[in-house]
C-alpha cells in the first residue's frame, strides 16, 4: 500500500494531501511589490492620521515620563537628568520613518488622483461629443421638418384643386345640356325623327283595328 501511495503520488487522478499551514501562502511575485508596500504605507498614514493614535502616542509618553521620574531607580530605563534621552531617540526614529511613508502614500495618492482625473476629462470629452452629435441631429430634424409642408399649405392646395374640379365638371355639364336639348341640330334631321316617332306610333293603332275586323267577320 505505501507502495501503490508514493507511486500515485504526482498523478492527476490522486487526490492531494491535504497540509496544514500555519500562515496564508502568498504569491512570491506579488509578496514585497511594490504595490503591496504602498498599501502598507497607506494604512501607515490612515492609522496615524487618526485620534486614536495620537491619544496612544500620548499616553505612551506620559507612562515614559511617569515611570522614568517616581519609579524604582533600578528598573528605570531612562534618565530623567539626561533629559530622557532615549524617549528622544525613540520619538526621532519615529518621525525619520514616519515622513517617508506618509509621502510614499501621498505620492499613491496624487498617482490615484492622477489617474481619476485623466478618466474624468476622458468621460467629459465622451460627453462633449455626445452632445455635439445630439445637437447636429436636432437641428438636421428641425431643417427637415421646415422643409414639409404645413397643414395650412395642404389645405390652400386641396381647397384650389377642388375649386378647378368644380369648375371643370360645371363646363363639362354645360356643354352636355346644349346637346341634349336639340341646339345645333339641322331641321331636316328634327323633322325626320318627328316623322319616324309619328309613323312608330300609328303603326300599333292600326294593327290593332284589322285585328278586330277580322274577328267581327268570324262571328
Amino acid at each position: 500500500m505505501a507502495k501503490q501511495a508514493s507511486s500515485d503520488h504526482g498523478l492527476l487522478n490522486a487526490p492531494q494531501a491535504r497540509r496544514v499551514r500555519l500562515w496564508r501562502r502568498k504569491d512570491p511575485v506579488e509578496f514585497g511589490s511594490a504595490d503591496t508596500f504602498g498599501r502598507f504605507t497607506e494604512s501607515f498614514a490612515r492609522a496615524m492620521g487618526t485620534p486614536a493614535f495620537l491619544l496612544g502616542m500620548s499616553v505612551f509618553i506620559v507612562l515614559w515620563i511617569t515611570w522614568n521620574t517616581i519609579g524604582p531607580e533600578g528598573l528605570r530605563f531612562d534618565s530623567a537628568a539626561m533629559g530622557y534621552i532615549a524617549l528622544t531617540l525613540v520619538l526621532s526614529l519615529q518621525a525619520s520613518y514616519s515622513a517617508p511613508l506618509l509621502l510614499l502614500a501621498q505620492n499613491r495618492q496624487d498617482d490615484r488622483d492622477r489617474v481619476q482625473i485623466e478618466q474624468d476629462r476622458q468621460r467629459a470629452e465622451r460627453n462633449l461629443a455626445d452632445t455635439e452629435y445630439l445637437a447636429r441631429e436636432v437641428v438636421a430634424l428641425r431643417l427637415a421638418v421646415s422643409e414639409l409642408a404645413s397643414e395650412r399649405f395642404v389645405r390652400d392646395e386641396l381647397r384650389e384643386q377642388l375649386e378647378d374640379l368644380t369648375a371643370t365638371i360645371q363646363e363639362l355639364r354645360g356643354e352636355m345640356v346644349p346637346q341634349q336639348a336639340g341646339v345645333g341640330v339641322p331641321p331636316s334631321a328634327v323633322g325626320a325623327s318627328a316623322a319616324g316617332q309619328g309613323d312608330a306610333q300609328t303603326t300599333p293603332v292600326s294593327r290593332d283595328h284589322a285585328g278586330d275586323g277580322q274577328a267581327q267577320e268570324r262571328r
